[in-house]
């Protein structure tokens, strides 16, 4: 019979709540809510023992009035806002890049087979070591160019002595000692130019051993970073480098700043870096440039930190996490907690008189731990409900 007369409780309250819900029986008292109210029936009394308890807030307009008798005011904290020299760190991933002030492209030049090939990718190098041979019908073409250039000067050089004696014996026209002295400087032009082509192969035009395969040589210390051939390969676009060179005795560190951070950064700044491949170990640096441009695709800047790379330990292409120091500011801080997330906005319920609160939305500047910066939205001193503000959100 008492089962059956609970039961009968119950059934009352869902009918009496509708499109309300159950929330929980506690020592005998089956809770509810309706619309703004919560109400009780005693799961043992009788009906006319049910009695309605204070509605846990009202709302007028866009104000949220919580009434003294409310059971929801034990569960609201307030407190002001307030603001706080935060010194804020800005940690950013970054990759370690070559300095490129200190980087060459090897480029062939003239076409031709590769032979042989010298170094290995990621080899130290020093300037004038052997890097690749080249075989090369362009280059037996060049020391043909020298040699015929070589003789009509010599031809020429003859001819024009010849015609100077006669005209100083009175035996030739000056016309024709004219003609001599024009063949003799073209000659001697074309020689020059001859001789020019073989240097800028790399090839000296003294040398007497005449060869179609020519000897790429580095032009710099460094290690080799980059390799495009192999033996065998055929060299067409002396334009394209076959190589790079690189000297990582210094390198760069360079992270990508986001847009809405670009002004926190700055040249000479400090920056601790660390590397997944040194765990525990920190390289500390400044700042040698921010970047005037702003990548298009990305929307960041790029910042570059660069080190001294002595033992090379520090390699092209290795991730890092860059720590910025920003400067001290006096910044607005709530405790996360405060926050109340509604649709794709972020709100506050700011108290505008005794237990009574207007939700306001406020920008979020970024999170640290437990407290939120605010760009906008409250000032220091306002009070806001710091805990509960989800009883509200309803």
């Amino acid at each position: 019979m008492q089962r059956e007369r609970n039961q009968l409780d119950l059934a009352r309250l869902l009918s009496h709540l509708g499109a309300g819900r159950v929330l929980l029986v506690v020592a005998g008292v089956a809770l509810g809510i309706t619309g703004n109210r919560l109400i009780s029936y005693p799961a043992q009394s009788s009906e006319q023992d049910q009695v309605p308890l204070q509605a846990a807030f009202t709302l007028s307009g866009d104000r949220i009035n919580v009434p003294p008798a409310s059971l929801l005011r034990s569960h609201l904290v307030i407190a002001e806002v307030a603001s706080k020299n935060l010194p804020r760190t800005l940690v950013l991933p970054a990759v370690v890049e070559a300095d490129p002030a200190r980087t060459v492209k090897v480029m062939p030049p003239l076409t031709g087979r590769v032979v042989a090939l010298k170094v290995q990718l990621g080899e130290r190098v020093k300037q004038g070591q052997e890097l690749a041979v080249i075989d090369s019908g362009d280059l037996a073409q060049a020391y043909s160019d020298l040699e015929k250039a070589r003789s009509l000067l010599t031809l020429t050089k003859q001819v024009l002595d010849r015609q100077m004696a006669l005209e100083k014996g009175g035996g030739a026209a000056i016309k024709d000692r004219e003609q001599a002295e024009s063949d003799y400087a073209q000659a001697k032009s074309e020689f020059e130019r001859a001789q020019t082509r073989l240097r800028s192969f790399g090839v000296s035009p003294d040398q007497l051993e005449q060869t179609r395969q020519l000897t790429l040589k580095a032009p710099a210390d460094g290690s080799v970073t980059d390799l495009e051939v192999a033996p065998g390969d055929f060299v067409n676009d002396p334009t394209a480098a076959i190589m790079t060179i690189a000297n990582l005795d210094t390198i760069w560190v360079t992270a990508n700043v986001p847009e809405k951070d670009t002004a926190l950064v700055f040249n000479g700044q400090s920056v601790d870096v660390t590397f997944p491949a040194y765990p525990g170990k920190t390289f500390s640096g400044k700042v040698l440039f921010v970047s005037d441009v702003l990548e298009p695709d990305t929307r960041r800047t790029k910042v570059r930190i660069a080190f001294d790379n002595p033992t090379k330990a520090l390699k092209p292409n290795m991730f890092a996490d860059a720590t910025f120091v920003v400067p001290t500011a006096s910044r607005v801080v709530l405790p996360t907690s405060a926050l109340v997330m509604m649709n794709d906005s972020t709100s506050v319920f700011v108290e505008v008189a005794p237990w009574a609160f207007e939700r306001r939305n406020v920008e979020i500047d970024y999170q640290e731990g437990d407290d939120a910066v605010i760009r906008n939205g409250v000032k220091p001193g306002e009070r806001v409900v710091v805990k509960g503000g989800v009883r509200l959100n309803d």
